[in-house]
């Protein structure tokens, strides 16, 4: 069967790197077309950098496009508190011999699927750049076999009690790709902590290999805030829509019907999740739980493992 074709659309930020890390350990599965850079858990010019030094450490080529400084209607919310003052603190990355492209994210998006069939968009981030895609060049939906993203909360947020990031950085945009008619499949923050990670195995990155050492700095940077409250483990949010691409044995899914709340000064970015009777009412596939999550760290740990023999052999 031939690679699944992936855009991968993201603010880097430390849990996209990790969920870049396990797509490129796995050429048999996935071709990455390339990569869009959105304003979200820092300014653009930062995350589209972050990515940029991270493609030149694992000397991986990669066509990257630097898109939109701002929501749509609101102004940015960047997210030092988690991310640091680059979006990806911890990490010591070289000066970046990959440069993004001189073309903009909607362009470089809109000629990508107009060349390709069945592309899946991986969306790590807040969903401006899509939306825009999506109101400008509305014929692109015909190439778009399905958007698998990180956003959005059964109950509990992140950033407000009812509000996961993603979202809440950008609600108009979240608004209208839902409203698309564009097959989605959705993890949210339930499933991320359900799948979370023991800081005992992030400890223990160290020394493995260059690909190890990376995502051992990442996650030590990352965990922090868990570590600062107790607690032995910490999700990694964007890994989720990857993992389940490559694993999808290990979800439980159900469909849904998903609304965004645009407006709320206390729900800006909520989503109202319903079960549906009728699965041709759904506009979403919900990630519903994880049946194994020690197996899904099991694969974590062998792709970051995967990855380093095919980059780095001789090392």
């Amino acid at each position: 069967m031939a690679p699944r074709k992936l855009l991968i659309d993201c603010d880097p930020g430390h849990d996209d790197i990790l969920a870049i890390l396990n797509c490129l350990a796995h050429p048999e599965a996935f071709e990455v077309l390339g990569y869009t850079t959105v304003c979200g858990n820092q300014l653009v010019e930062l995350v589209t950098r972050n990515l940029c030094g991270v493609l030149t450490y694992l000397g991986v080529p990669g066509a990257v496009a630097q898109g939109y400084d701002a929501p749509m209607v609101l102004p940015p919310d960047p997210q030092p508190e988690a991310h640091g003052v680059t979006g990806l603190d911890g990490p010591s990355l070289p000066e970046p011999t990959v440069h993004p492209l001189q073309v903009h994210a909607l362009d470089f998006l809109r000629d990508t699927l107009l060349a390709h069939d069945r592309v899946t968009v991986v969306a790590l981030a807040p969903l401006t750049n899509l939306a825009m895609l999506l109101k400008t060049y509305p014929a692109v939906k015909d190439h778009i076999d399905c958007i698998t993203l990180m956003g959005g909360s059964r109950g509990g947020g992140n950033i407000l009690p009812r509000a996961e990031f993603n979202l809440y950085a950008d609600p108009h945009a979240a608004k209208v790709v839902f409203e698309s008619g564009v097959p989605i499949v959705m993890s949210d923050i339930e499933i991320c902590q359900a799948c979370a990670t023991p800081h005992t195995w992030i400890d223990s990155l160290r020394g493995q290999g260059r690909v190890q050492d990376l995502a051992h700095d990442i996650l030590q940077f990352f965990s922090l805030w868990g570590r600062r409250h107790g607690q032995n483990t910490s999700p990694i949010f964007d890994l989720v829509p990857v993992m389940h691409m490559l694993h999808p044995e290990l979800f439980e899914t159900a469909p849904v019907r998903v609304q965004i709340e645009t407006e709320g000064r206390l729900t800006r970015g909520m989503t109202i999740v319903d079960s549906v009777d009728d699965p041709q009412t759904a506009n979403v596939t919900l990630l519903k739980s994880c049946r194994d999550p020690a197996a899904y760290n099991r694969f974590l740990a062998e792709n970051l493992a995967l990855l380093n023999r095919r980059l780095f052999p001789e090392a």
